[in-house]
């Protein structure tokens, strides 16, 4: 296992909204230094604040942050994530991870 990169105490974030699971969610990505590299993503549920769907997705964002600071690379956690048949993600983190593969 490789060391945890930290990501910088003032970071570039970028800051947007997805419609998922019939519901508003709020996303922030923080990138390291070069501002292209995602450091760490947060995912909070706009309409339902502090259910339990909201704190396992607020978890799931934690422990995707977690494995691209160890050098996890964002395609293999993608691509690992549960798909559909016609292969959508089938999660809120799956989405999240599609949108930010065309942006990179």
């Amino acid at each position: 296992m490789t060391d945890r990169r930290a990501l910088p105490a003032r970071r570039h974030t970028e800051s947007f909204e997805v419609q998922f699971w019939k519901q508003r969610w709020h996303v922030s990505v923080g990138y390291y230094e070069d501002h292209a590299t995602v450091g760490e993503v947060f995912i909070n549920a706009l309409r339902t604040p502090g259910t339990e769907l909201d704190a396992v997705c607020r978890d799931a964002a934690i422990m995707f942050s977690l494995a691209v600071q160890h050098g996890t690379p964002i395609e293999a956690i993608r691509t690992a994530l549960t798909r559909d048949a016609n292969g959508a993600a089938s999660s809120i983190m799956g989405e999240i991870l599609d949108r930010l593969a065309v942006v990179q």
